[in-house]
């Protein structure tokens, strides 16, 4: 599989035809969708204005991969910053990371950083600004029984709604639609 950095040299190449474009788009989004592919990609058809039919406006697939590259940079410097500090800790003999550290390892592995299952819903501010107060995020406070859980997205306590899909039934923040938890 080629590179983030090759397929959005490809979205940007303007002698390609718009539907080739709209494709490495998609192929960027395999390598990061921080809501899942597709909300992500629900995200930046809105975001950007992708049309229907690319062809009619070419530019908006060059907002959209500039929209994710953006995001992306944010974590990768997050990325970079957590291996130079585990590599420090490790050499001053902590094996295991933290409490902070180990929620954040756990919210990169499944879905995406800000997992949407429904990809209609996702939260409407710029990638970029979510991914980075997702990243910021504290490890998530257990609620009082009854209580209403914090959405580390929205960073205020959400009401919550039940979303189904084929196999699994999501708890959602009724704010921004990030899913809090798998059921």
């Amino acid at each position: 599989m080629s590179s983030f950095g090759t397929h959005r040299a490809r979205v940007h190449d303007a002698a390609r035809p718009a539907h080739r474009r709209l494709s490495d788009l998609r192929t960027c989004l395999q390598h990061f969708a921080p809501y899942g592919f597709r909300a992500t990609y629900h995200h930046l058809r809105g975001s950007a204005g992708i049309p229907g039919r690319p062809e009619r406006d070419p530019d908006s697939l060059v907002r959209a991969v500039e929209e994710l590259h953006a995001a992306r940079q944010v974590w990768l410097a997050a990325e970079a910053a957590y291996a130079g500090r585990r590599v420090r800790e490790k050499r001053a003999g902590r094996r295991q990371p933290g409490r902070a550290e180990a929620w954040q390892a756990q919210r990169r592995r499944w879905h995406g950083l800000a997992y949407c299952p429904d990809p209609r819903r996702h939260p409407a501010e710029p990638l970029p600004v979510v991914v980075r107060r997702v990243l910021c995020a504290r490890p998530p406070v257990r609620p009082e029984p009854g209580g209403t859980p914090v959405c580390w997205v929205c960073t205020e306590p959400a009401g919550t709604e039940l979303w189904r899909d084929g196999y699994w039934t999501y708890t959602l923040c009724a704010g921004c639609g990030v899913g809090l938890r798998r059921d």
